[in-house]
């Protein structure tokens, strides 16, 4: 058996069925090998950073690990930023990348290249993967896999890669004869100083529950009950969002930078923020660590124990176990909450006052790209999933859409690569062929990620593409009108920067096209042709400069983003300050 056909064979058997990649030289025999297997589908993505990407949303979506390949070269240099995104997010992706034939690879000598298109993509990527590993004999391919993937898999997810020199590819091997890789659990029987925190549960007041991008992994069954059972009041990070149903009566909102008023002031509020599979981030609590719950505790609960012991936070109890393990011992070893009822109470006359409605009407000037985020929520169903790009497009959206049940919420916190959304959300649609997926963009992102619209015509998938058209960089012109002097080199038309015609690219991609105003939000008839539509490209003009609001400038508190409230308003909703 050729160990190409081996390596489909064993992605198949670990029940993937898609592997995204751009076809070249090194990975010819590969991709062959996904041909001629009748259970595999190779998605030539018409570039490497769009299978990168796509695996992750594959990953994601299917709750399995995700497949990308390249070439040599330039095609593995392409996928790094997907690979660091995976990274980054704890994404469990297997990479595999071509590479020259053994005895044209230069391995230790001093020169810069040896065969075509050569690069050492090992030593490029290992700050970017949990694992990666140059395979250069065969009977080693079966180790390596076992190897990679358990280490994808177990404790932090993260990406892996292999590389593949091309005479391993075509070698032939005897499959039963190939030894493999059995790991040890990397996070066994935790221990877990129970009553130190149900010590500070039941002794609390004012607690409430910030889910990170850990939950949406985590026993949904389990999770709920934990939050129901207590009436817990709940947050979420940027990346927790669809952990929660979040027409759950006590779900407050966004926590950070860009979060929602109410719940960066309700956590201001609190004297114990349980944390559960966050890194508690400067971009959710504000570079002023020293006033992010300085009267409270937190107990962060974090799988990686460098996450808890490397934190710049002090007053934490740090747990390191799985989200599902902490949740189980509650369950077994339930603790005696007091009544909170009045702590609610408070929290939603925060939420009445400034949620992120009252925040729209009260503070945006150009209210039109909120609008469309409100309009598009009221489209979306449960099980819907929705994708985000990076720049003001993604705040608008995690601020305003309001997470049904069993929706997910995909966009990228660490590396935040702005064409991130339509390939992410290609790989969340082949994953799940019988989900409507919606790809929210900016102008900005949706250009760079351009050849992903070839891949919905082809394959028709159901992918509605939303594009907020302001015809400039906004969350960079933002910045310009705050810190310089509104000098919008880059970013603007001014500033020598432009927008194609988006009705011609849809025509060019075989897409529906729709055009969307503000004015145009009423009309019944377009709402449901767009509704009906399999797929499409929605344009969303938005005129003038665009804003997020609330949005936290450096060196302040959580609790105060731009634009402030006046300070005596601000004291009157503040318990601790009153």
């Amino acid at each position: 058996m050729k160990v190409s056909d081996y390596i489909i064979s064993y992605i198949e058997s670990r029940g993937v069925h898609v592997i995204f990649g751009y076809i070249g030289g090194m990975i010819t025999h590969l991709v062959d090998s996904v041909s001629q297997n009748p259970n595999m589908q190779f998605i030539q993505t018409y570039h490497e950073q769009t299978a990168a990407i796509a695996a992750e949303g594959f990953a994601k979506e299917s709750g399995l690990f995700g497949v990308a390949i390249s070439t040599s070269g330039p095609g593995a240099t392409n996928m790094m930023t997907g690979i660091a995104d995976a990274y980054f997010d704890s994404i469990p992706v297997l990479y595999i990348t071509g590479q020259v034939n053994t005895y044209e690879y230069k391995y230790d000598k001093p020169v810069r290249q040896q065969g075509f298109q050569e690069t050492d993509i090992v030593s490029m990527v290992k700050s970017v993967t949990k694992y990666a590993k140059l395979i250069d004999k065969a009977e080693d391919i079966k180790y390596e896999l076992d190897k990679a993937l358990y280490i994808a898999l177990s404790g932090r997810k993260g990406p892996v890669l292999l590389d593949l020199p091309m005479d391993i590819q075509r070698e032939e091997i005897n499959p039963e004869t190939l030894i493999g890789y059995s790991g040890e659990s990397i996070l066994n029987n935790p221990l877990i100083a129970w009553e130190e925190i149900r010590l500070l549960m039941e002794s609390s007041h004012r607690p409430m529950l910030l889910l990170g991008a850990g939950c949406c992994n985590s026993d949904m069954v389990l999770l709920n009950d934990f939050i129901r059972r207590h009436h817990f009041p709940v947050i979420t990070s940027l990346m927790g969002r669809g952990a929660i149903d979040e027409t759950y009566d006590n779900y407050i909102g966004m926590i950070g930078s860009y979060g929602n008023r109410c719940a960066n002031m309700g956590v201001a509020n609190a004297d114990l923020l349980i944390a559960l599979g966050t890194r508690l981030d400067t971009r959710q609590t504000g570079a002023r660590l020293d006033q992010f719950l300085s009267n409270g505790h937190i107990i962060h609960v974090d799988i990686d124990d460098n996450e808890l012991e490397y934190h710049r936070l002090l007053n934490r109890k740090k747990v390191n176990c799985t989200i599902d393990c902490f949740l189980q011992k509650e369950k077994e070893m339930p603790i005696s909450l007091g009544d909170i009822s009045e702590w609610n109470f408070f929290l939603h006359g925060l939420k009445q006052r400034y949620g992120q409605d009252a925040e729209i009407e009260r503070f945006v000037e150009n209210k039109s790209p909120y609008r469309f985020m409100q309009y598009f929520d009221s489209l979306t169903q449960t099980d819907d999933v929705i994708c985000a790009d990076i720049g003001q497009n993604q705040m608008w959206a995690a601020q305003t859409l309001r997470l049904k049940s069993g929706q997910k919420f995909v966009t990228s916190g660490g590396l935040a690569p702005m064409g991130f959304s339509l390939p992410v959300a290609i790989g969340c649609s082949f994953a799940n062929p019988n989900k409507k997926v919606f790809s929210i963009n900016g102008d900005g992102g949706f250009h760079m990620a351009i050849q992903s619209l070839m891949l919905i015509s082809q394959y028709n998938l159901p992918i509605k593409v939303i594009i907020l058209n302001n015809a400039s960089l906004g969350m960079i012109t933002q910045f310009q009108h705050l810190y310089f002097d509104d000098r919008m080199c880059g970013t603007t038309l001014n500033g020598g920067y432009r927008v194609p015609d988006i009705k011609s690219l849809s025509t060019a991609y075989g897409l529906p096209y729709f055009r969307l105003t503000v004015d145009r939000l009423d009309d019944p008839d377009l709402r449901e042709e767009m509704q009906a539509a399999h797929n499409c490209i929605i344009e969303c003009v938005v005129e003038g400069l665009t804003s997020v609001s609330p949005k936290l400038e450096y060196d302040k508190p959580i609790s105060k983003p731009l634009p402030l409230l006046p300070e005596e308003e601000y004291k009157e909703n503040m318990l601790l300050e009153a």
